[in-house]
């Protein structure tokens, strides 16, 4: 099964024209489930789900904002996703569903984490009960308003203690933290918006990864709001090797077709004509496999690693400013 979530902080989203901004960039993304966080919408309707939300198949649940500050919505496509049950929280909403390809069930927890220190413990908690209600496949996403190490904040500094226990527990709720494509933060904010971190992300569970797996995080530009957009593209699950597909772009690359002849040349096989040619096809296809991997299998790893290093130079540029 092959989908695609997003978690956003908007930072509001109980202005006409913000929505747009915010529904352009979800059906640019063709996403599945969106997690959207400090709505500041305290009574969120049908209505307004629409104007986010693309296509007539939408189910959502929402935790109300206090006032003018927090709320959350999840909102995705009822072909994909079928609600088995959901649960309201303080700072949080969780789904439990039922995928209407495969009828696999987990849960998914969208959060908003306080941004008093107060009450972070409470947000720790509450993550805890969720657990213990549910304690099958599962992912979390969101503002979790916490950082897991000095190198997801650009002022850099020591570990100290808020780090330790959002470490702590992650791992006792038995979660995973992947790496981020695209750029080491996902707020931008502060004085002259001197200040980068990484305060939003996706989080699983073993059990989830283990159905699903092939998961890549990435961050999105942003039109609107001082967070990025996070975008996790579940790609199916596919265990095993992929399937052998011949690249046009192979065909350009100088002495490939003279190399393809001596290895088709460089082995011999005894029986039939058709047996001879399929296994010769065979070893023509392994050869291309190891020539692609050593040629260009590389090059996915270091174009996100230049996107990182801009997205570095990008930041330190804003700071001399």
């Amino acid at each position: 099964m092959r989908f695609r979530m997003l978690t956003w902080n908007v930072r509001g989203a109980n202005n006409c024209d913000k929505r747009k901004v915010i529904k352009a960039l979800i059906k640019k993304q063709k996403v599945d489930l969106v997690c959207l966080q400090e709505t500041k919408i305290q009574d969120m309707s049908k209505g307004i789900i629409r104007s986010l939300g693309v296509g007539r198949y939408l189910e959502w649940g929402a935790v109300d904002s206090r006032g003018a500050a927090g709320g959350i919505v999840v909102f995705w496509d009822n072909r994909v996703l079928d609600l088995v049950d959901i649960q309201r929280g303080v700072f949080s909403i969780s789904c439990i569903f039922k995928n209407n390809e495969d009828g696999f069930m987990w849960m998914f927890t969208g959060v908003y984490g306080p941004t008093l220190r107060r009450e972070r413990e409470s947000f720790w908690e509450e993550l805890g009960a969720i657990k213990g209600i549910w304690d099958g496949p599962w992912c979390a996403a969101g503002d979790f308003n916490a950082i897991l190490s000095p190198e997801e904040r650009n002022r850099g500094g020591r570990m100290n203690s808020n780090m330790r226990r959002f470490l702590e527990i992650i791992e006792d709720l038995e979660l995973k933290d992947v790496p981020l494509v695209g750029g080491p933060f996902t707020w931008n904010g502060g004085v002259n918006n001197q200040t980068f971190s990484r305060l939003d992300r996706f989080l699983f569970n073993e059990g989830w990864d283990n159905h699903f797996g092939d998961v890549r995080q990435c961050v999105l530009p942003r039109p609107v709001s001082d967070h990025f957009p996070i975008l996790l593209d579940v790609g199916g699950g596919r265990r095993g090797p992929s399937p052998f597909r011949f690249e046009n772009m192979w065909l350009k690359v100088e002495g490939i077709k003279e190399l393809m002849k001596s290895w088709w040349e460089g082995v011999s096989f005894n029986g039939s004509a058709s047996f001879m040619m399929a296994e010769k096809i065979k070893v023509l296809k392994v050869k291309l496999k190891e020539w692609n991997r050593d040629s260009f299998g590389r090059i996915e790893l270091r174009k996100n690693a230049a996107l990182e290093q801009v997205q570095i130079w990008d930041a330190r540029e804003k700071l001399a400013d």
